[in-house]
């Protein structure tokens, strides 16, 4: 298992930045995929999360295309967190963030997640 803590997150107004913190109760090199996904307000229950970014277990990264060029994800395995830089943020970013773990054990997957983090961009 692995417990997830996440920090960060606000009030920005459109054009600024934010940075999220994802840090994990075991290090992050014993989990295969570690990412971000949002959930917008008002969505349905059990609407399937967005992809945001995220790491695979082969350490490559993947961006939602809304989101290239403006975010990125990053790691420090020192302090088993994982990051999102949010840059050039706009109103339609405003979510619910979540920081998600992923991790493989035998034949089975187990999805870990974080408490999520309120992002509100104003116009």
């Amino acid at each position: 298992q692995v417990q997830l803590v996440q920090s960060g997150g606000g009030l920005v107004q459109a054009g600024g930045s934010l940075r999220l913190s994802c840090a994990a109760s075991r290090s992050i090199f014993s989990i295969n995929a570690m990412g971000w996904y949002r959930q917008a307000p008002g969505q349905a229950p059990g609407k399937q999360r967005e992809l945001v970014a995220a790491f695979s277990s082969g350490g490559s990264t993947n961006y939602a295309d809304s989101v290239k060029g403006r975010f990125t994800i990053s790691r420090d395995n020192a302090k088993n967190t994982v990051y999102l830089q949010m840059n050039s943020l706009k109103p339609e970013d405003t979510s619910v963030y979540y920081c998600n773990a992923r991790m493989i054990v035998g034949l089975g997957e187990y999805d870990y997640w974080g408490q999520g983090t309120q992002v509100t961009v104003s116009s």
